[in-house]
């Protein structure tokens, strides 16, 4: 029998511990992209976003024998915060199961609502599979955190608010996702009522596991998840969430760390909020959509999911959001080895202020400098790196490079003499005590480590950029450890950036 989510959201049990949560206009970002952007400021619950919605709906229905017995659920984030909260208001007892590498800021919020927190594993996967156990063992109520009628109605319940909000044509709604809950919800709602209004969902392109499913017409588990936005990092969508995308959600756009970066910093700068990097995945997709599609004079909303920011997450978003708002380019430029030739170099940039300048000595007749650039847009730095080359100085782009903006930059000036057969690794490391010495221990003794780059970013991975003496005969060993050691890794030993500054 299929689900009649129009009535199951019109009749959701949210209220008594959600609000209605304004939508307000993003004045300085409307008048940029030409568009008037209302946001669904979801990060003014409670629990600082939507969660709790869905698992009050839930909850609420559990019969008083149900709830005595108690719940259990798995989650690093927002949804832990929801259920907790939840099970508070309702007298019931709560158990998380959470990562080990859940960050400690979260584990407290949790503990505030009085939860019994287990940690368990290093990823939600684990944590998933130790809560069925429990819930099994114990004879607990899983509590989950997108796949579920009810859940996904209690999300609906923003799609209401919307409409009831803004009576007024509609472009387009953005929602993020992960497993696809909230945007199941919301798109079940208003495609009931307006089904011209565009649903449009937005994914990382490192957790698009609902993208690769609906591309594919069934559902697709990727074998790993990127750990930036990790409110959506979510290797399997559900399997009614994947139903209900499949049948109303008109697109899904993904967007890169440093495009959600710059929209942190938009909605910031608009009002003073700072959004997690889930919750502005809305954001992001909706300027990526209106510049695609040359988009003017429309109404559109991006629901604003929420804002449990990790402090230390500040640094690496205020050094990417100006990458991923195209108002800094960086480059490798190739300038002569001569008095005044900085001076020359910096004549040419005219208005434009310098970033960041990196240079060490490495050769009497050329230096190669890693530089960054204040510029308006993209068109800009490619003019700027046609008048360098015209110029006679050796310009590429670096802006796009990964390793470049993670790494490079830091360690400019490394050249090492006498390593002949050095190899190149970024990895991921989980942040828990003992994951480096896993790492050391795994490794060959032969093997001399001749680099070593670790800057931590706030998030639960670090990531480490590692460089590796291997013999030539050494390699099938060397692939051995690799693939044994169940860290993500990538080959940088052929990026540009690499040979120009560091082999």
């Amino acid at each position: 029998m299929k689900t009649d989510y129009l009535k199951k959201i019109l009749t959701a049990q949210v209220y008594d511990v959600a609000i209605e949560t304004p939508l307000e206009l993003a004045p300085g970002l409307s008048k940029r992209i030409n568009n008037q952007l209302l946001l669904k400021r979801e990060d003014m619950q409670e629990v600082f976003s939507f969660k709790l919605r869905g698992a009050h709906n839930k909850m609420s229905k559990l019969s008083p024998e149900i709830l005595k017995r108690g719940v259990v659920t798995a989650s690093a984030g927002n949804h832990a915060q929801g259920v907790a909260l939840v099970a508070r208001r309702l007298n019931c007892k709560a158990t998380i199961v959470m990562p080990v590498t859940t960050p400690q800021i979260k584990i407290q919020a949790v503990e505030a609502y009085g939860a019994n927190i287990i940690l368990h594993g290093d990823s939600f996967d684990d944590a998933y599979a130790q809560a069925m156990k429990l819930a099994t063992q114990k004879k607990l109520t899983f509590i989950p955190p997108y796949d579920d009628p009810e859940i996904i109605a209690g999300q609906g319940t923003i799609g209401m608010e919307i409409l009831r909000q803004h009576t007024k044509p509609l472009h387009a709604v953005f929602v993020p996702i992960g497993g696809g809950g909230l945007i199941s919800g919301i798109a079940a709602y208003i495609k009931s009522l307006h089904p011209e209004i565009k649903i449009i969902g937005v994914e990382p392109v490192d957790s698009n596991a609902m993208y690769l499913s609906l591309q594919k017409g069934r559902r697709v588990k990727i074998p790993q998840v990127g750990v930036f936005a990790d409110g959506v990092a979510i290797k399997q969508v559900g399997k009614e969430t994947f139903r209900l995308c499949r049948e109303l959600v008109d697109e899904i756009i993904l967007v890169d760390t440093d495009a959600i970066c710059a929209a942190i910093k938009d909605v910031f700068e608009d009002t003073r909020v700072m959004l997690e990097p889930s919750g502005a995945l809305s954001i992001a997709g909706a300027k990526l959509y209106c510049c695609r599609e040359e988009l003017r004079g429309k109404t559109i909303v991006a629901v604003a999911s929420g804002a449990n920011m990790n402090f230390d997450r500040l640094r690496h978003v205020s050094e990417r959001a100006e990458i991923g708002e195209e108002r800094e380019a960086v480059m490798s430029v190739t300038i002569p080895e001569k008095p005044g030739s900085f001076k020359k170099f910096c004549s040419m940039l005219g208005t434009k202020s310098i970033t960041e300048f990196n240079y060490r000595y490495d050769d009497p007749k050329e230096a190669r400098v890693f530089v960054g650039v204040s510029v308006r847009n993209r068109n800009e730095t490619e003019k700027l790196i046609k008048l360098l080359e015209k110029n006679g100085l050796h310009t590429e782009n670096l802006s796009d490079n990964e390793m470049a903006k993670l790494h490079i930059r830091y360690l400019v000036g490394g050249h090492a003499s006498g390593i002949k057969n050095e190899v190149l690794y970024r990895f991921e490391f989980p942040a828990r005590p003992g994951a480096l010495m896993k790492f050391l221990n795994s490794m060959g003794h032969n093997w001399n480590i001749s680099l070593f780059h670790y800057r931590n970013h706030g998030t639960d991975y670090g990531r480490v950029l590692v460089g590796i003496d291997v013999p030539p005969g050494n390699h099938a060993k060397f692939k051995k450890f690799l693939s044994q050691l169940g860290y993500r890794y990538w080959d940088e030993s052929k990026n540009p950036a690499y040979k120009m500054f560091l082999s």
